[in-house]
């Protein structure tokens, strides 16, 4: 089965002890994701499509973005839960989300009202999962409890009972990428970012 949609989405920033756009985790996050996508992009993926959290989502969408130089018919999509979700980010988170949003494809709200409830995320989840063929997600259940292990669930059952696509990135996949760097580059110093414990 060709996947012409695919939804992409993951920890939130936060959640990997990530809270600025220098750390250096999210180079490998980004290859990392890339690397999902290339076979993909070759077999007829045609949209990215994220929830826009902050976090691996808009990796994602900067993964597609930097992709779309090579495979120009690749689109983008950011589709959020509520209106205006950057709202109360910091100013430089801000900057980053409108600037990114600038290169998307497409870009829409499911609630054209502010955070209300819950309710909105289950509404982006249940459009998500019915406007995609599968998922690329990024969670570590072993890790610990944290916001992906809900659309995890839901996209495991949809596996199960339609055949929907189910790609997982782990820590290994990204801690791998950043040892095959330190490699790269003979410094001979480990790129270790990921919590101790994982």
């Amino acid at each position: 089965m060709t996947i012409k949609n695919l939804l992409v989405t993951g920890y939130r920033a936060h959640e990997l002890g990530i809270y600025n756009q220098k750390h250096e985790g999210i180079t490998y996050i980004r290859k990392a994701i890339r690397g999902k996508l290339i076979p993909l992009i070759e077999e007829g993926l045609e949209w990215v499509i994220t929830p826009g959290q902050y976090g691996v989502d808009l990796w994602a969408c900067e993964a597609a973005i930097e992709l779309k130089e090579v495979y120009p018919h690749l689109k983008c999509s950011i589709i959020t839960a509520y209106k205006n979700p950057e709202e109360n980010w910091k100013e430089d988170k801000k900057e980053y989300y409108e600037q990114l949003i600038r290169k998307l494809d497409y870009y829409g709200a499911v609630s054209n009202q502010p955070y209300d409830g819950v309710w909105q995320l289950t509404a982006r989840d249940n459009l998500l999962l019915r406007k995609t063929e599968g998922i690329l997600l990024f969670y570590d259940e072993d890790a610990g409890d944290a916001s992906p292990k809900f659309i995890k669930k839901r996209a495991l059952k949809k596996h199960e009972e339609e055949g929907y696509l189910y790609l997982s990135l782990t820590s290994e996949d990204i801690q791998s990428i950043a040892e095959e760097e330190a490699m790269n580059e003979r410094s001979g110093e480990e790129s270790m970012w990921l919590p101790e414990d994982w």
